[in-house]
């Protein structure tokens, strides 16, 4: 059983597609299967990187499923491990994933997108956390908003529930790249191959890195660097040196993630 979550993988890249006619809501169903997805994503050594994306072009996700909230599902169910989604607070998600926001992202569909690494935005895409308005909290995008935007952004964002449109996210560093409609996924992909190009070890010391420094001062992040795995993979990595060799001998680097 899908849920209506599909995935491809090829040459190391895995892409999600939310399809859940009509608006791609997510249901208790769907956001375990997400879960599941992400997990298996985690775990399997031959996937770089993934893609999520929603089927058509009018939404990427509106959220949580109300027809299914209307039918009995409750919000403080067992949603999965990383929560509404599977992005809110994954475990040990070190490898990138790429936004390709091809319409409305809305509650909890834009806290899906504030838990990737790269967005591309379509032009008539949209934000908006418009949980007040029903009397809910927010809670993922009110504890990451703040930490993508200035406080006082985030914070009429979250007490307004308004739309946030493409440009004003661009304009805010929300979104990376904003792209004509109907081609997310073509630059997404673009950057998926050119990530899966480079050196497989860097990435997880990267995420790993940001996040566990990012609530620390400069000087504490800096103490922190010489105790992560992941940054110690790199530091006695053949990468490393293939990389100053490729270097120096003016040649593509190859490299074999050890």
């Amino acid at each position: 059983m899908s849920d209506g979550i599909q995935t491809v993988a090829a040459d190391g890249i895995l892409e999600v597609t939310i399809d859940r006619p009509k608006a791609n809501a997510i249901d208790l169903a769907a956001s375990r299967r997400l879960n599941e997805v992400w997990t298996a994503f985690r775990d399997d050594a031959s996937l770089r990187l993934a893609i999520l994306t929603g089927a058509g072009d009018r939404f990427f996700c509106p959220g949580w499923d109300l027809k299914a909230a209307a039918a009995g599902e409750e919000s403080d169910e067992d949603w999965g491990v990383g929560g509404f989604g599977g992005l809110n607070y994954p475990r040990n998600l070190n490898k990138p994933i790429i936004a390709a926001v091809n319409g409305i992202a809305c509650g909890g569909g834009f806290e899906l997108v504030l838990g990737t690494d790269i967005i591309v935005m379509e032009e008539h895409a949209k934000f908006a956390l418009p949980e007040i308005n029903v009397g809910v909290l927010p809670d993922a995008g009110t504890i990451k908003l703040p930490r993508r935007v200035p406080y006082h952004v985030a914070v009429e964002f979250l007490m307004t529930g308004r739309w946030m449109d493409a440009t004003e996210a661009k304009h805010w560093g929300l979104a990376n790249h904003v792209v004509p409609k109907g081609q997310a996924m073509v630059k997404a992909r673009e950057i998926a191959r050119q990530l899966a190009d480079g050196p497989p070890l860097l990435f997880p010391a990267i995420k790993q890195l940001i996040r566990h420094a990012e609530t620390l001062g400069e000087h504490e992040a800096f103490a922190l660097h010489d105790s992560l795995d992941a940054v110690q993979r790199v530091v006695r990595s053949e990468d490393l040196k293939e990389g100053t060799r490729a270097f120096a001998e003016k040649r593509k680097p190859q490299w074999r993630g050890r």
